[in-house]
């Protein structure tokens, strides 16, 4: 199982500077909630990737705000906002706030791939199951627990041939370790991987400007959307 510390699944940013800077720029509770989901939401954002954890703890961070408690206050107030994401609670405890944020639409064409199926029904996902039903099976799984099921990397977009490989479910020799561990051939997972990075430094850029403006999802020029092809390498026809 994945623990919340394990390199392979940790989804927080390793760019704590860039994130306390952009808290830093908004005074108002409400942006400065919503920047923060728009920087860990950034890949999703941009399309390429389905779903995105996001890790809340319960502190002080040095702009004077903890954003546990910011989020207890005005989640409420983000589907305006934020109207284009969704954000599902897998664990809330007291001392952090585990979300999952996802593009509805995105990450149901992503996880209607017959190699993503596949390795979810081994996984133990019911195949006729729908979108819905396999992230309440999700949130079930993590629950209360102190472990991540191996799964989950399927949901947030990592290449289907590592988390199958991760799971024991083929047979891939380790190649080297990124955000995640990668298995086999590295070039494309590194590739991936690097597109991440790319679209939360540029979200980081840009919300670093500190205008309200910038939180504006559905202006049509806003600076961070662009179109992009979707990324089929990241899929593995499993068949077994």
């Amino acid at each position: 199982m994945y623990s919340t510390n394990d390199t392979p699944l940790r989804n927080i940013s390793s760019h704590r500077n860039i994130a306390d800077q952009v808290l830093e720029n908004f005074t108002d509770a409400l942006d400065c909630l919503t920047a923060h989901l728009m920087l860990e939401s950034s890949e999703v954002l941009a399309g390429v990737k389905p779903a995105n954890l996001i890790s809340i703890v319960n502190r002080t961070r040095p702009c004077g705000r903890n954003l546990y408690l910011l989020w207890q206050q005005h989640h409420t107030g983000l589907a305006q906002r934020l109207s284009n994401l969704n954000f599902m609670v897998l664990q809330n405890r007291p001392q952090s706030l585990l979300l999952l944020c996802y593009d509805h639409d995105q990450l149901e064409q992503h996880l209607s791939h017959p190699g993503i199926r596949a390795l979810l029904h081994k996984a133990g996902y019911k195949d006729d199951a729908t979108c819905e039903d396999w992230l309440i099976e999700l949130r079930n799984r993590i629950g209360w627990n102190k472990s991540f099921p191996h799964e989950i990397g399927l949901f947030i977009g990592y290449p289907a041939k590592d988390v199958a490989a991760f799971m024991g479910l083929v047979d891939i020799p380790f190649a080297c370790q990124g955000p995640w561990k990668i298995y086999g051939n590295p070039a494309l997972s590194l590739a991936l991987a690097e597109q991440y990075r790319c679209c939360r430094k540029r979200m980081g850029a840009i919300l670093a400007m500190g205008t309200s403006k910038t939180l504006e999802l559905d202006r049509s020029n806003h600076p961070f959307f662009c179109h992009t092809d979707e990324n089929d390498y990241q899929y593995l026809n499993y068949v077994n």
